[in-house]
């Protein structure tokens, strides 16, 4: 899609404007993480962490996939998610299946344990989004995650 000048422009002083947008995504991270911590202790779920939850959530919205397109779906580092599934697998959360289409990789299984604890992570996550869209309208949430996805998006192509 091609920009009108008029458009490169706007954007242009967009950029000058120095918007915070980068920062504040982080800021949100970093502290909703804490309070999904926070939360997960106040429930009484000591079985995984936050980052392991985002693991688990995407494995039980598609169970038995490769690493790459856990990694994919996660976003986490290919490196930094081998540690996380090997003390995942050593408390019983998943295991690693031969891929019968090809015998030189292996898939990421939810076992039984896990898939026990997702009523559990739906309530924290049921919390977790109240904390974050207090006082939105349901309009303005639709539109929130719509630019969301967006600039996911954009930054996704530069991967």
């Amino acid at each position: 899609m091609f920009m009108s000048q008029t458009e490169r422009i706007e954007l242009q002083e967009v950029f000058e404007m120095q918007t915070q947008a980068g920062f504040l995504i982080t800021q949100i991270k970093q502290i909703g993480g804490r309070v999904f911590e926070k939360i997960l202790q106040k429930e009484n779920i000591r079985e995984f962490n936050g980052a392991q939850g985002k693991i688990l959530y995407v494995l039980w919205q598609k169970d038995h996939i490769s690493i790459i397109e856990l990694s994919r779906q996660t976003g986490l580092a290919n490196t930094t998610l081998t540690s996380m599934l090997d003390r995942m697998e050593a408390a019983g959360l998943l295991q690693r299946l031969p891929d019968p289409k090809d015998r030189r990789k292996n898939l990421i299984a939810l076992t039984e344990k896990a898939a026990r604890l997702q009523e559990s992570y739906d309530k924290v996550s049921e919390k977790m989004h109240k904390v974050y869209f207090k006082d939105f309208s349901t309009e303005e949430i639709l539109v929130f995650e719509g630019y969301l996805r967006r600039v996911l998006a954009n930054v996704k192509e530069e991967l």
